[in-house]
């Protein structure tokens, strides 16, 4: 009886161990899942910079244009080109550009800028084009504030003449600049609510808060009280459309909206084409200060 009780009893314990070789075998899984998954956070964590942006360096002035050096609050050099209008104009246009190139990329929307008329300064951000340094969302911030201050300071530009116009990353770059100086107006095209919205279309698997780099315009734009144009594609393949409405959503008055079909992140003014520099020329022109009656 007693041999008959010992078999019985290991045969039950086969039949444990058995059954808990699956559960084991997903527990192993599950933990090797989520190693991975850690380390592909880690990893975009680590690379965050290198995912927003995408510089290019170096470039030519081009002849037309005037070459301009500035310094940022940190000492930091930047470049810049200044194109004039071909007759006197009422406004200056600052332009900053998204998140990668450098400004010889929008050379054709420089000239056309300043058909409006309006002189176009448009700045080349640290670690872009002939600009020094590496770029970083603080950084950016103070190179703005910088060409804000070569323009009012060095050119004596008052801010009643400048319009701040922003493209996708540069539009939060605007957005900042614009809700601490008061200018003219403001262009966004083609801008996203905040960086870690961004960071759940393009990478959804990354946790919002683990996004370092904020850049909130949607929590800044309702401070800005200038008269306000916003430009986004319903075809925009980076910067969701429902993003360009939450921002114009947001914003107080006076303000509107442009909105284009066909066009992706990319190729804006090309397919956006007259009716794109028509509003462009139209709402800088209305942000122009009165002429002085003799």
């Amino acid at each position: 009886m007693q041999v008959h009780r010992f078999a019985a009893g290991k045969a039950g314990t086969h039949a444990i161990n058995a059954s808990g070789r699956p559960l084991r075998k997903i527990v192993r899984f599950l933990r090797a899942m989520l190693l991975l998954y850690v380390l592909l956070v880690g990893l975009a964590m680590l690379l965050e910079k290198q995912f927003i942006y995408h510089p290019v360096t170096g470039g030519q002035a081009a002849s037309e244009m005037e070459d301009c050096r500035l310094r940022a609050a940190d000492g930091t050099t930047l470049d810049g080109w200044y194109c004039r209008a071909p007759r006197p104009p009422q406004t200056v246009v600052l332009f900053l550009h998204g998140n990668g190139g450098n400004i010889t990329d929008r050379r054709r929307l420089i000239e056309k800028l300043s058909l409006a008329p309006a002189d176009v300064f448009a700045l080349d951000y640290r670690g872009y084009g002939r600009s020094a340094g590496a770029p970083s969302e603080q950084g950016l911030y103070e190179d703005a504030d910088a060409a804000w201050r070569y323009l009012t300071r060095v050119r004596g530009i008052p801010a009643r003449r400048i319009v701040v116009f922003g493209e996708s990353l540069g539009g939060a770059i605007a957005i900042d600049l614009a809700r601490r100086v008061r200018p003219a107006g403001l262009i966004v095209q083609s801008g996203f609510t905040s960086l870690p919205d961004m960071a759940g279309v393009t990478l959804p698997f990354v946790p919002r808060f683990c996004v370092r780099t904020q850049m909130r315009s949607i929590d800044k734009i309702g401070q800005v009280h200038c008269p306000k144009l916003f430009i986004h594609s319903r075809d925009d393949d980076v910067v969701p459309y429902v993003m360009g409405e939450r921002l114009y959503q947001a914003a107080p008055g006076p303000k509107q909206l442009l909105t284009l079909r066909g066009a992706t992140h990319n190729d804006t003014e090309a397919v956006g084409g007259h009716a794109y520099y028509a509003a462009l020329r139209r709402f800088v022109i209305d942000c122009a200060p009165p002429e002085k009656r003799p």
